[in-house]
């Protein structure tokens, strides 16, 4: 994943300068934690990087490929089957049991068939430590196994691109980084790229890399994590 001087600017009339010339790579199974004050623009840039929005100026390049000159069925479609999603508020649908929650996006883009979907989804519940959670209901979870359910749900689709926000917000430090080893060592071995917009310093520090938006700017620093 390469950022190219990404601007991002608020819609309406403020026009405001969220984000100004951002750059940097992340490399194939390599991990960055972005942080940033509450309104800094994490979660807009996040946006861009998911492609559900498009940044005001500059260029977003995914596997390569200048997603700038995609059409809007592309996109969606390396949406639905490039990229995983964390979400702050986990975003599980209420009459799904944890099963039919985490085999939801094997359902969109190129179609898996019942045993892929049934050992994709066991694999990834077994390794948030969710075994046996199978049919329980979002509501009988707790915060914490609620996360790790959307985490598993995220990883389901072997993706490219795992984009988090937030995703131990539920959880207290040491369960925090723990599931955070998971998700990076994860998408290391898939060769995928992770990024996890935090407001803990101590989860952005464990990446590989640690980017730092401050006054609409970009700062990065290189971190070897493991």
């Amino acid at each position: 994943m390469e950022l190219r001087k990404i601007d991002i600017r608020l819609t309406g009339e403020s026009q405001k300068l969220l984000v100004r010339e951002a750059s940097g790579v992340v490399s194939e199974g390599e991990s960055v934690g972005i942080l940033g004050k509450s309104g800094s623009g994490k979660t807009s840039l996040l946006s861009v990087l998911g492609l559900m929005s498009k940044p005001t100026g500059g260029e977003l390049l995914l596997s390569g490929i200048h997603t700038s000159g995609l059409s809007d069925a592309e996109l969606a479609r390396r949406r639905n089957e490039d990229i995983g999603f964390v979400f702050q508020s986990y975003s599980l649908i209420g009459h799904l049991n944890v099963f039919e929650n985490v085999a939801l996006p094997c359902s969109y883009g190129k179609p898996m068939s019942k045993k892929q979907t049934t050992e994709a989804v066991t694999e990834q519940l077994h390794a948030v430590g969710l075994e046996g959670f199978e049919k329980r209901r979002p509501k009988s979870l707790s915060g914490g196994e609620q996360q790790r359910v959307a985490i598993a749900r995220a990883l389901v689709r072997s993706p490219r691109l795992v984009l988090a926000d937030e995703p131990t917000g539920a959880l207290d430090t040491a369960t925090g980084l723990q599931i955070l080893e998971h998700l990076a060592s994860a998408t290391s071995r898939a060769g995928a790229c992770l990024v996890v917009v935090t407001h803990d310093q101590e989860i952005a520090r464990a990446m590989d890399q640690t980017w730092v938006l401050r006054d609409a700017e970009l700062h990065h620093e290189v971190k070897g994590r493991r």
